[in-house]
């Protein structure tokens, strides 16, 4: 492996294990291929805009280059192509990690039919399909481990994407379903639920002083989440260092909201 920064855990099952990211080419997505890579681990992603220079980025950064796919989500046929040619290339999935989101804020009154539906298509039912694509492939190889990116958004009741929220309560309890299913199949499911990870979307369209000095003020660490926060405890739940936790919901925030 090339290139691992020393603050990075080092997990040796993740070396050569097909990996399979949603949105893995920007923001959180892009550190979450990054720090895979980096692992040292086969990574497939799906996008929809084109990753070709940050694939090359990656290739030369880590000596491991990434297998680049691009398609929509929503499409679930895309999707499963996605998975299978991710398959093809690397071997069956053994690590999925469902990233890809859109936390667009909308008006509870303002919500119609197709706003909630496009919604709920990206938040929630390409979820569901992935996880369903790559338990197949997991049951296959005889091992698997998925993590579903979930949110703080719905435990702190926040209003201003009400869409947004119902999606990731219904991911969590998803993961507990599907944990309980698949554990016989030594799959395990897991959820993590970041804070406001400041990735260039949130700073270039919501994260003005005001909105972060109140956010901090309610958090336990007085720091803002970068996307490599989130890294490390991905990789955790991807690994067998976290073998017996499955159907839980871990929170990186800062200490925003405090779970037990």
């Amino acid at each position: 492996m090339q290139g691992l920064p020393m603050t990075s855990p080092t997990y040796p099952d993740l070396e050569n294990a097909s990996v399979f990211i949603t949105g893995g080419g920007s923001g959180i997505g892009a550190a979450l291929t990054e720090g895979f890579l980096r692992q040292g681990a086969k990574v497939a992603f799906i996008g929809r805009s084109d990753a070709t220079a940050f694939v090359d980025r990656m290739e030369a950064e880590t000596g491991n280059r990434p297998l680049f796919i691009q398609g929509d989500i929503t499409d679930i046929s895309a999707l499963r192509a996605a998975m299978d040619r991710a398959e093809q290339a690397h071997g069956p999935i053994t690590r999925l990690v469902n990233n890809a989101a859109n936390d667009q804020r909308h008006k509870t009154l303002d919500v119609d039919e197709k706003f909630w539906d496009w919604s709920q298509s990206i938040n929630l039912k390409a979820y569901f399909f992935a996880c369903q694509h790559a338990i197949r492939q997991m049951q296959q190889a005889g091992e698997g481990h998925i993590v579903n990116f979930s949110s703080i958004s719905y435990m702190m009741g926040n209003a201003g994407y009400p869409a947004y929220t119902a999606a990731n309560g219904a991911i969590t309890a998803m993961t507990r379903s599907l944990a309980r299913e698949f554990g016989p199949d030594r799959i395990r499911v897991n959820a993590l639920a970041p804070g406001w990870v400041l990735t260039a979307k949130q700073l270039e369209q919501w994260a003005d002083p005001d909105s972060l000095a109140a956010h901090l003020d309610r958090a336990c660490l007085k720091d803002h989440l970068a996307p490599q926060d989130i890294v490390n405890p991905t990789l955790f739940l991807s690994s067998t260092a976290s073998k017996m936790m499955t159907g839980q919901a871990m929170v990186v925030d800062g200490g925003v909201v405090v779970t037990g």
